[in-house]
């Protein structure tokens, strides 16, 4: 796998890289008390973001290293289902790649804590991949 470059709301989130299966990064978004919601819980905004992030970078792991470099992802669309409230605790995530067209990238996400059975949410989502116009 070559290296991924994440997201600067990446860092603000705390997330980073842990691993990788298949050649797809594995992310973990520490816990942080800034993380949670009004319950205590992990704030739904916060795990949509991982699972955004995720997407990014599994689809960023399947370009060369040219592309990578330079692509600019944008949603189209994101549907995010929520399994069961997430504890404070560290959440992983890891995307899979469904489709990569020109324009156009298909992606599946899912999140969980202690087991990754037991997911905590997935995304399914639509990304345009552009490339800047060089001058």
């Amino acid at each position: 796998m070559s290296e991924v470059s994440l997201l600067p709301y990446a860092e603000f989130l705390g997330i980073r890289v842990v691993g990788e299966q298949d050649g797809v990064p594995l992310l973990v978004m520490p816990f942080s008390e800034g993380l949670t919601n009004l319950q205590g819980g992990l704030h739904g905004g916060a795990v949509s973001g991982l699972l955004e992030i995720a997407a990014i970078a599994a689809i960023d792991a399947t370009l060369d290293n040219g592309e990578q470099a330079r692509a600019i992802f944008k949603p189209i669309n994101v549907t995010v289902d929520f399994m069961r409230p997430g504890r404070p605790s560290d959440v992983y995530a890891r995307a899979e790649v469904v489709r990569v067209g020109a324009r156009i990238a298909n992606v599946c996400a899912s999140a969980w804590q202690d087991d990754p059975e037991r997911l905590i949410a997935t995304a399914r989502m639509n990304l345009a991949i552009s490339m800047p116009v060089e001058n």
